[in-house]
């Protein structure tokens, strides 16, 4: 039964988080240490539902992603758009092959990694309120993103590798901070997490694949769903928070986040 509710409980975290600029590993690194849950039973399980999430990206987006690929031998702006989410998914998946020994043995270790949480909460939100403030008149809307923008938005995603950093936030940020209006960088986020964290899975999963017994196939199944439908409702909705809000209410959340976790740290 305990499984059964960590299952859900962590489900429903990186349902809402994946796509939040908070950072959902770091989310789940604290969750797991606050449950007094094993790294090693429960990586395989992380790794799921994180698919589970990204797929919600997929069902939200199905219709443009269908279009692109049929339109792909004909349509000169399906190709732009095809080369502009390869060429920003290139650095994060380059960069992480390169250096995923050491961030599954430093970076993802719960117990090493809080603090480095805690001062990437802090720092993160104290950039995204100082972004936010300085970033440009924006030049670039829609998918005319130029390529090399796009790697530029790509080469951004490379710092959420650090456990703290957001993805989305570093991507959205970077690209508003490039020109890219905020609503077309959040879009863009959310076809960028798709090779991205795809690709993280397959890799993660295969290494892991000896911890997908028969065991622990139901709780995987719940947490899936649960973060399938939670990050469905999510991304349904950032894009016009978002664009009423901007990210400043994140930027507020992370340094009140990170501040809890230090001080919990220090108290021991």
């Amino acid at each position: 039964m305990n499984d059964i509710f960590n299952a859900i409980l962590l489900g429903v975290l990186e349902g809402l988080t994946e796509f939040l600029p908070v950072s959902s590993t770091a989310h789940l690194l604290v969750a797991e240490r606050v449950l007094g849950l094993s790294k090693e039973d429960w990586e395989a399980f992380t790794v799921v539902i994180q698919l589970g999430a990204v797929l919600s990206v997929v069902a939200v987006y199905w219709t443009k992603f269908w279009g692109v690929l049929i339109g792909l031998p004909t349509d000169p702006k399906a190709r732009h758009f095809a080369i502009n989410v390869i060429v920003a998914f290139l650095p994060a998946a380059v960069i992480g092959l390169l250096l995923i020994k050491f961030i599954n043995a430093y970076l993802l270790d719960p117990a090493r990694a809080m603090p480095v949480i805690a001062i990437s909460w802090i720092a993160g939100g104290v950039l995204i309120l100082l972004f936010e403030h300085i970033a440009p008149r924006p030049r670039y809307q829609g998918d005319g993103i130029p390529v090399g923008k796009a790697l530029q938005i790509g080469l951004c995603q490379c710092v959420a590798l650090i456990p703290g950093v957001s993805r989305s936030g570093a991507t959205i940020l970077g690209g508003e901070l490039l020109g890219v209006e905020r609503k077309t960088a959040a879009h863009f986020t959310f076809y960028l997490a798709v090779p991205t964290m795809l690709g993280a899975s397959v890799v993660e999963l295969y290494q892991h694949r000896d911890a997908l017994s028969s065991g622990n196939l139901t709780t995987i199944a719940i947490g899936f769903v649960i973060s399938f439908l939670v990050a469905y409702v999510v991304v349904k909705a950032f894009i016009d928070f978002v664009g009423r809000y901007g990210l400043k209410p994140f930027g507020w959340y992370r340094i009140v986040a990170g501040v809890i976790l230090l001080a919990t740290l220090a108290l021991g």
